[in-house]
């Protein structure tokens, strides 16, 4: 960060102007003091270390970018080595610093590659497999999605075929649909992959299950005889990662290659099949859940950004004469970037959540205990569609906040916006993933109606057998919604949620009723389970936040956050506002008292927009903006960066002399 002596006056008057410690906040957001120091001192490892000095990827060629993503990778791994640094969270704070705005090729080798040797394998495979993965020995992807099927995982088409002569499994693509398509780190990086293929023993498929493939011979690092592997070309972004292709023709692995903690072949080939089929599926359990916390970084990058350049661009005039205020001052662009702030604090608080339940539940499965595995399974599903979707648009929309130059790539925000746009699709296709919570819905429902309670976060349709009141006897009836109470408006969203849930569930029995098809049936209801999952979701959001501020113990702190919950679930309310009128569950009064409040919320938190953007504590080599530079030194330093544009590496370029000139003469 710059010094003060050096900070656009704009910045450090609004730093000053602060009502709470912007320190204090960090504590909060990263777990307690004691791990903010530790995070300082790991990411100061990787600023003060001159093999890390960032070059402006921008300018490079596709070719390029992955040339520097790997030597950054290759010395950040090696240096990890050195510093004894082994702890998940830690290797994520030196990873990000290490990286600064770019992506990781070896991404999946960290994220899905050995979390799932970890959580598949038994303790024979675990032996083998692992050292040989945390010496990066072997480099590892995730190979799922296939040319022709993706989110609908039983549609795959790649094979696995056992053969007990040889006791070996033979992989095929039998198709060109079947083709393994998109795996990062697949295409240029990886020498092993973890394949989902369809098992067949016995004369019978089993359905899907992981195996262990070897892709590259080891050391000269060449397509094994069988696999036919590649990049898949540029794409939106990710121009640092080598998307690849995998197609597998007659290739054998050894029977102990697949991955048997959870069911496994015999050496005959018997099948001994899982306790519970959602157990092969853990990793993608696991992305889903950390996926609400990158929705929530890269949200909170693209905040920061936009905040602090709003702070810092003064444009137009408020009163006619006066000087051009910062843009920060007008309301509509408060109404554009301070609810995304707030989100991007409820997703980082829902995404502490999401990763200490799954560490927890995943500890109970390992006890034998698969009783929460379903509710995991449903909530880590619609949290991830929900909150990418929502971080998604946030991030196009603090772009757009920062007129012309948010579309230059000097801004960050553009790679911000098609590095996460993949979240909506990857690990399950949002709409498909909102119909899976829906599913769970419509059970927990179900077990409600028959006089059955259900735990956990559905635990609210519990009241559902009481919630009998009728939309023309709203108007009589007192309403008991407070809005300047966090709490109480946990309870609206939660009667929105109900109503929701029970309006999709009533309409689904209709269409079977109607039907007698359940499939048809289904598919004529999801825009209305979507919905409810929709309103689950944010249900659940709301509450999590809210749930957060009674653990805050410095009051100005808490004052700050509790404005930004407030402004979170009014924005909610009034986006919405047909859900919660409808379900009588506030009048029109109320409505127009919500967008009232959210206008005052606005003017309270404007003095207080900077800190809070600071208190995400983003190095500058994080974000990888010159719009939203710490010291708000923007127009100089867009300046210099125009002037690294290989174009401007001559006065005159040679195209002139080739095409330019030869036309002027002839015309």
């Amino acid at each position: 960060m710059a010094a003060a002596t050096t900070m656009n006056p704009d910045l450090r008057k609004e730093r000053e102007g602060a009502s709470f410690d912007t320190e204090k906040l960090t504590n909060v957001l990263d777990g307690g003091a004691e791990r903010t120091r530790r995070r300082k001192e790991i990411e100061a490892l990787v600023t003060n270390d001159p093999d890390f000095k960032h070059s402006d990827v921008n300018f490079l060629s596709r070719s390029q970018r992955y040339e520097v993503a790997i030597r950054k990778s290759a010395l950040m791994v090696m240096k990890l080595r050195e510093y004894g640094i082994a702890d998940p969270d830690e290797i994520y704070w030196f990873k990000s610093v290490c990286m600064g705005a770019s992506v990781l090729p070896l991404g999946l080798h960290y994220s899905m590659f050995t979390p799932t040797l970890e959580n598949q394998c038994t303790v024979a495979q675990r032996e083998k497999w692992l050292p040989l993965a945390s010496r990066f020995q072997i480099i590892g992807t995730y190979a799922q999605t296939e040319m022709g099927h993706g989110t609908h995982l039983r549609g795959l088409e790649t094979t696995a075929t056992y053969d007990p002569a040889t006791q070996e499994f033979i992989l095929n693509s039998p198709t060109v649909t079947s083709i393994k398509w998109w795996p990062g780190g697949l295409g240029k990086t990886s020498n092993h992959a973890i394949v989902l293929a369809q098992l067949y023993t016995q004369g019978k498929c089993h359905g899907l299950h992981a195996f262990i493939v070897p892709i590259r011979q080891l050391g000269t690092h060449e397509p094994l005889p069988g696999i036919t592997v590649g990049d898949i070309g540029p794409k939106f972004g990710y121009d640092e990662m080598d998307n690849g292709y995998l197609k597998m023709d007659n290739f054998r692995i050894p029977r102990e290659n697949m991955l048997m903690k959870h069911a496994k072949v015999e050496p005959d080939g018997t099948y001994v099949k899982p306790l519970n089929a959602k157990l092969t599926y853990g990793t993608m359990v696991f992305i889903r859940s950390i996926i609400v916390g990158d929705a929530a970084r890269s949200l909170a990058r693209a905040c920061t950004i936009a905040i602090r350049y709003s702070a810092v661009r003064h444009q137009s005039e408020l009163k006619p004469g006066e000087p051009e205020p910062q843009i920060l001052d007008y309301q509509t662009q408060q109404y554009k970037l301070f609810p995304l702030l707030a989100t991007a604090y409820a997703f980082h608080f829902v995404g502490a959540y999401m990763k200490d339940t799954y560490r927890r539940i995943t500890g109970n499965i390992n006890d034998g205990d698969l009783s929460e595995l379903p509710e995991l399974h449903a909530l880590s599903a619609g949290l991830k569609a929900f909150s990418s979707w929502i971080a998604n648009a946030g991030i196009e929309e603090c772009r757009m906040a920062c007129g012309g130059h948010g579309y230059s790539r000097c801004s960050g925000l553009p790679d911000i916006y098609v590095n996460f746009t993949p979240s909506c699709t990857y690990e399950g296709e949002n709409t498909v993933m909102m119909l899976q919570t829906a599913r769970f819905l419509v059970k927990s429902y179900t077990q409600v109606s028959s006089g059955q309670l259900v735990s956990g976060m559905m635990s609210y349709l519990n009241d559902l057998p009481g919630l009998r009141i009728q939309p023309q006897q709203v108007a009589a009836r007192p309403t008991a919604v407070h809005l300047n109470n966090p709490s109480s408006l946990v309870e609206a969203y939660k009667l929105r949620a109900s109503r929701l849930v029970e309006f999709a569930a009533k309409n689904l029995q209709a269409e079977l009723n109607r039907r007698k098809n359940k499939e048809d049936a289904w598919n004529r209801t999801s825009v209305d389970l979507v919905r409810a999952s929709e309103a689950h979701c944010h249900y659940v959001v709301v509450k999590l936040f809210t749930a957060k501020l009674s653990e805050i113990g410095d009051p100005a702190v808490r004052a700050v956050l509790n404005n930004l919950c407030l402004l979170y679930a009014l924005c909610g309310i009034n986006k919405h506002s047909g859900d919660f009128l409808q379900g009588g569950i506030l009048t029109d009064a109320q409505i127009i008292q919500v967008n009232q409040r959210v206008k005052e919320l606005l003017a309270l938190i404007r003095p207080n927009a900077v800190a809070l953007v600071d208190s995400f504590d983003f190095h500058d080599n994080v974000l990888g903006s010159v719009l939203g530079r710490y010291d708000g030194n923007v127009y100089e330093n867009m300046f210099e960066w125009s002037k690294k544009s290989p174009l401007n590496k001559t006065q005159v370029h040679e195209s002139f002399h080739k095409h330019l000139k030869p036309m002027q003469a002839k015309l």
